[in-house]
């Protein structure tokens, strides 16, 4: 049950988030009306009423490569071996 409620509230930043910075754009478009309702002996009935309509405009987010080639220095590893001289010294203590 936690897990779930976890959910719903990232679900909910993350649209906040997305309405915010203009990624999400929600315009109403038609306003809802109530239907009308009549009770007699027999039961309820309701007629007309109306549902809300909206438009909703998402950004675009493109993921490609660059037509363009870049040149990138990458950094020179250098390995050097100690000495002979040093090597048996140290094997000499051992």
């Amino acid at each position: 049950m936690r897990a779930v409620i976890l959910i719903l509230i990232l679900a909910v930043i993350v649209l906040i988030v997305a309405i915010a910075s203009g990624l999400i754009d929600i315009t109403q478009t038609r306003s809802a009306a109530a239907p009308d309702l009549q009770a007699n002996g027999s039961g309820v009935t309701a007629t007309g009423g109306q549902t809300p309509a909206f438009e909703v405009e998402t950004g675009k987010i493109a993921v490609g490569s660059q037509d363009k080639n870049v040149t990138v220095k990458v950094p020179q590893i250098k390995v050097e071996r100690p000495s002979d001289a040093n090597t048996t010294a140290t094997n000499a203590t051992h």
